[in-house]
């Protein structure tokens, strides 16, 4: 919610007012020059929106605000010209609204276009998440980068490397929601502050590594481009996308790290492009697997989690070049999710093996839910109940 300011207005005085903290205001203001305050600056206030308000007969600027729930110095602030001037029945007044339900699409399948729309809207009402661009799919899609916190410990997550996982880009939006909502209200999410976690943690988010292959699931075929015909005869002129995996080249994003690809080139049956498991002819030549090494890379993460589906359980070993400290972890994501730990699998050249080998630190891959993935929406809200305590002990460990 954007306010002008008044003379002798200060950020400090805004906390106090709307009741949210002063670093949180600082932070959604970084582009202004703070202290002092310029009179009649736009600035913004975090976890608000402005509605407006037909005022009705008798009522005045208190009334309103005890209605509401509000300081009255907070209506003055949104309708500056009623200093001097008494509202009258009929008129319209702004009135700042404290956001309390999430705004995260979680009712049909989550497309690039969800994904765009939940980033905006969770900008316009928390300005101090950050927003950058890491690189671009083959279709020339960004691949989002979501940050919040100002703590020295760096936690990644991550969604849809697999395009008939999208439900793990609602989820993990629907997560990040929920720990702005628990940010900008004060309130603790099972038991934990969130204004700790803020202080303590710097979370990195790409909610949707696979765009192209999430729309190509979601949507179907990209018609009037060059990747229309390149996807159906990857698939076999087989109508049903239903089971693509890889990105639109017909590469599996999670076999095409180096972290023994070999293995994985000569153990799988798909030698050429395919809906699922072709691991590429070299590792990292598609741009959306480049592009989070090299954020891996540059941030060297203390932690990671890649999120997908299903089996409700989670890897977070790969040839004993795991941390202990991973051990400890995964016995805390256990506990608080339910889901199986599972230190060692057969399978190599995923995001979470190349981290671990590269970094020495730890990696987990999560699978949620069960059945055949897509999996239906159904699933969504036990799916989301039992990551949510991951989530939340991602951030705190």
């Amino acid at each position: 919610m954007k306010v002008r300011v008044r003379k002798g207005d200060s950020i400090w005085y805004y906390s106090q007012l709307f009741n949210i903290s002063q670093q949180l205001v600082e932070d959604s203001n970084k582009d202004k020059q703070l202290n002092p305050l310029a009179n009649g600056i736009e600035i913004a206030i975090p976890g608000f929106i402005r509605i407006g308000y037909i005022v009705k007969p008798g009522e005045t600027i208190e009334v309103i605000a005890n209605l509401f729930n509000l300081p009255v110095d907070s209506i003055y602030l949104l309708n500056q010209n009623l200093r001097l001037s008494l509202p009258v029945a009929g008129d319209e007044i702004l009135v700042p609204k404290r956001v309390v339900e999430s705004v995260v699409q979680n009712n049909k399948p989550y497309d690039f276009h969800s994904l765009q729309r939940d980033i905006s809207k969770l900008q316009e009402i928390y300005p101090f998440l950050s927003c950058s661009t890491i690189g671009q799919s083959v279709m020339g899609k960004p691949l989002l980068h979501l940050g919040i916190g100002k703590g020295s410990k760096k936690v990644h997550w991550n969604a849809s490397f697999h395009a008939n996982e999208w439900i793990t880009s609602a989820v993990t939006m629907n997560l990040l929601n929920e720990y702005l909502l628990g940010l900008t209200n004060s309130t603790p999410i099972r038991g934990l502050s969130m204004e700790a976690c803020y202080h303590q943690t710097r979370l990195s988010i790409v909610p949707m590594v696979n765009p192209d292959g999430v729309d190509l699931v979601v949507n179907g075929p990209p018609f009037q481009t060059k990747y229309d015909h390149l996807v159906k005869e990857i698939n076999k002129n087989h109508q049903d996308f239903q089971g693509w995996k890889s990105n639109i080249r017909g590469v599996d994003l999670n076999k095409h790290f180096p972290a023994n690809w070999m293995i994985e080139k000569e153990r799988k049956e798909e030698k050429v492009p395919s809906p699922r498991d072709y691991p590429g002819e070299t590792p990292l030549t598609e741009p959306e697997a480049i592009a989070m090494a090299k954020l891996a890379e540059k941030e060297k993460f203390d932690l990671v989690v890649a999120v997908h589906t299903q089996g409700e359980e989670f890897y977070w070993g790969y040839e004993g070049l795991e941390p202990e400290v991973s051990c400890s972890i995964a016995y805390e994501f256990e506990r608080v999710s339910t889901y199986k730990s599972v230190r060692y699998v057969d399978s190599h050249a995923g995001f979470k093996d190349w981290y671990i080998q590269q970094f020495r630190k730890p990696g987990f891959t999560l699978e949620l839910g069960k059945g055949i993935n897509p999996l239906p929406l159904s699933q969504y809200g036990t799916i989301y109940q039992k990551t949510l305590g991951i989530f939340l002990a991602s951030l705190y460990l």
